[in-house]
């Protein structure tokens, strides 16, 4: 059973975009449509722009040339109640009150629906139960926050950003300071929600295995541009890793997945 109302999937595009920080620009001039309905990673070294890149598609950072399209639409010209309701957003290492509990995290999810004229419902109550359900948390739902593990916390914050019921999700590194264990769990739970929901999901990637295995789309971002952009039996090339990353590395089939997998190449092992 989907959250989503309509089931719509909205086209999201950036057109000739320019992210920057006081003086400092970081993405320059960049064209992207993003695939709905599909898994789309954003890859690139420390610096790259990845990050800036998704805040900017997020709506957090405003162009200071270009455009962000929902559909034909600019997305600042959307109210922010209007874009709550299209696009779940997780930034990395998010912080909730001291005390909250994951029922009521999630609940927040659903204030972009709320007025002064509609206040809460018997449908806002069953997508939250819904979200906690689908995220396998419902049995920690009087919990508080900061008494649950990592990867436990990171599923309540995916579970209030699908209470939204958005089309699309945008997270910045989902998996960071996760052990492997909780990275694979939060990485099969989003691989989930866009196999049985349709969900178009945006993610920041530090891990090339990972973008590979999980994502059907990959953008190899290189100081602030598109350096590659593909399937990942296209993109990862031991000449992207070496251009991108500065790392010699070997590309081998995934023994498990088929997927391209990075080995690199370090002074240990070297022939």
């Amino acid at each position: 059973m989907s959250l989503l109302s309509d089931n719509q999937h909205y086209q999201m595009s950036a057109k000739s975009l320019t992210l920057g920080y006081d003086n400092i620009t970081i993405i320059k001039h960049l064209d992207l449509d993003i695939p709905p309905g599909k898994i789309t990673a954003l890859v690139g070294a420390n610096g790259s722009g990845k990050s800036t890149l998704l805040r900017g598609l997020a709506r957090l950072l405003k162009p200071r040339i270009g455009t962000i399209y929902l559909d034909t639409i600019d997305v600042f010209k959307l109210s922010t109640k209007d874009v709550a309701k299209k696009l779940g957003i997780l930034t990395q290492g998010p912080v909730a009150p001291e005390g909250l509990t994951v029922r009521d995290l999630v609940a927040c999810g659903r204030f972009p629906y709320q007025s002064w004229l509609q206040q809460w419902t018997k449908e806002d109550e069953r997508l939250v139960e819904l979200a906690l359900e689908i995220t396998g948390i419902k049995y920690l739902g009087e919990r508080e926050l900061d008494t649950l593990s990592g990867g436990q916390r990171q599923r309540a914050w995916i579970a209030m950003a699908l209470a939204q019921d958005t089309d699309i999700l945008l997270l910045d590194e989902p998996t960071t300071f996760l052990d492997l264990a909780h990275q694979i769990e939060v990485l099969d739970l989003l691989y989930d929600l866009n196999q049985n929901q349709g969900r178009t999901i945006v993610m920041v990637l530090h891990d090339l295995n990972h973008a590979c295995r999980y994502a059907d789309y990959l953008v190899a971002v290189k100081e602030g541009q598109i350096f590659a952009v593909g399937e990942p039996n296209l993109v990862i090339t031991e000449k992207m890793v070496r251009e991108v990353f500065g790392l010699e590395c070997q590309v081998i089939p995934d023994p498990v997945s088929g997927t391209p997998m990075c080995i690199p190449v370090g002074r240990k092992g070297r022939k």
